[in-house]
């Protein structure tokens, strides 16, 4: 074999070691420095660095999302490795804004702390430092997949932000969409008190979870919620829609106290006894009001009540305009409010049709201190309150609540 020939030989396997070095993964790029690629294209001489110099290593850029990649889910995460440097800064930027991240200490890795949202196209920008300072860019994009408001839902959250409730008030997200990957939403629900209080969530349909404290809320508690469920998978092919973040207070612990044997409400405010108002409850056996723990669930100055929507008709139908001061306690129509008509059995029977009836000054006194979230206490019948029919939530057991949370 001639001398030519084996250059030639020579020369095609360096050219082809060359090419295949430019030849990454998917989801990988490297970088080596202008003197070693030209030493790999085959030039003469020796390409050994000398006793007193130090190779730059290759730097290899690693993305966890393949370049150019379409219908990238919303929920998959998003982070770059390097390997022979560290990572200076990534950007990860679409029309519906940037993505957060965290670099590592050690600068290896950097982590996405957003999630993706859908139908956007986004470019992937990540510039890193080599071992010898000088720094290389990277430009990827990718998109993701579109999705339509059925693939999505939106969660509403119950206090509103800024609102001050009673000690009874529970956190409620409601959902618009079913839910039905409940422990992957529930690992991204926060509630978070000052002064700190235990509790739990405790989901009551697909659409709905509840939260609630051991006891009652602390007067005066600070308590901020945050459902970071985003582009979190529900399961079903649904996404969380959008984040929710609200704060609100706790107010005064007001406590009502109502026993339907003695026809009397002891009203309570931070364990003081306020006043003591005569009342009438639901006629018994046809009306029996329930016992057990309601909590105001919203307040009318003046409301017009038929009977009809809760189920009664015939010769004890009744349809009353304008009843004021109208505080409801239950889904299926229990309420409190001023009863002008009954003053004469108040205090000493009970004629009304579920609801709790008093007088006018006693209603109004009342209706002025309450609000969402406070506490009605009742005693003296034997039809119990249920937890869905209202914000029933403290009657049953925090034993008993606490297994209704999807990570329990």
């Amino acid at each position: 074999m001639s001398d030519s020939r084996v250059r030639s030989r020579t020369a095609g396997t360096l050219a082809a070691v060359a090419l295949a070095l430019t030849v990454f993964t998917a989801c990988q790029a490297d970088d080596t420095t202008p003197g070693a690629d030209a030493a790999d294209s085959g030039s003469t001489g020796s390409t050994s660095p000398s006793a007193s110099e130090t190779p730059v290593p290759k730097l290899r850029l690693t993305t966890s999302i393949e370049k150019g990649a379409t219908d990238v889910p919303v929920d998959h995460p998003v982070s770059v490795a390097a390997k022979g440097g560290t990572i200076a800064s990534v950007k990860v930027v679409s029309e519906a804004g940037a993505l957060g991240g965290e670099t590592a200490a050690d600068g290896t890795k950097w982590t996405a702390t957003d999630r993706l949202e859908p139908g956007q196209s986004y470019t992937m920008t990540t510039t890193a430092t080599k071992t010898d300072g000088t720094t290389v860019d990277r430009t990827t994009t990718f998109s993701t997949q579109a999705l339509t408001l059925d693939q999505q839902t939106y969660p509403s959250v119950a206090p509103l932000r800024g609102e001050t409730v009673g000690v009874g008030m529970p956190v409620i997200v409601t959902f618009d969409v079913p839910v039905t990957d409940k422990a992957s939403f529930e690992k991204h629900m926060t509630v978070t008190a000052k002064p700190a209080q235990q509790g739990s969530w405790h989901w009551l349909s697909d659409t709905e979870a509840h939260w609630r404290p051991k006891t009652y809320w602390k007067a005066g508690s600070q308590v901020h919620v945050a459902v970071d469920v985003n582009s979190v998978d529900a399961g079903n092919g649904i996404y969380g829609q959008e984040n929710r973040d609200v704060n609100f207070r706790v107010g005064d612990a007001h406590v009502y106290r109502v026993d339907m044997v003695s026809h009397q409400m002891k009203v309570f405010s931070n364990g003081k006894l306020l006043r003591t108002i005569p009342i009438t409850t639901g006629e018994q056996p046809t009306y029996t009001t329930r016992s057990g723990t309601k909590v105001i669930i919203e307040k009318f100055a003046s409301k017009d009540m038929n009977s009809e929507t809760v189920g009664i008709t015939g010769a004890d139908a009744y349809n009353i305009e304008g009843v004021q001061y109208a505080m409801r306690l239950t889904y299926s129509g229990e309420f409190i409010h001023a009863a002008p008509w009954s003053v004469g059995y108040q205090g000493n029977s009970n004629v009304s049709h579920g609801c709790t009836g008093m007088s006018t000054e006693n209603a109004a006194w009342l209706f002025a201190m309450s609000r969402r979230g406070d506490v009605v206490e009742y005693t003296g019948s034997d039809k119990p309150m249920t937890l869905d029919n209202g914000y029933g939530d403290w009657n049953e057991s925090f034993k008993t609540y606490e297994q209704g949370s999807a990570l329990s």
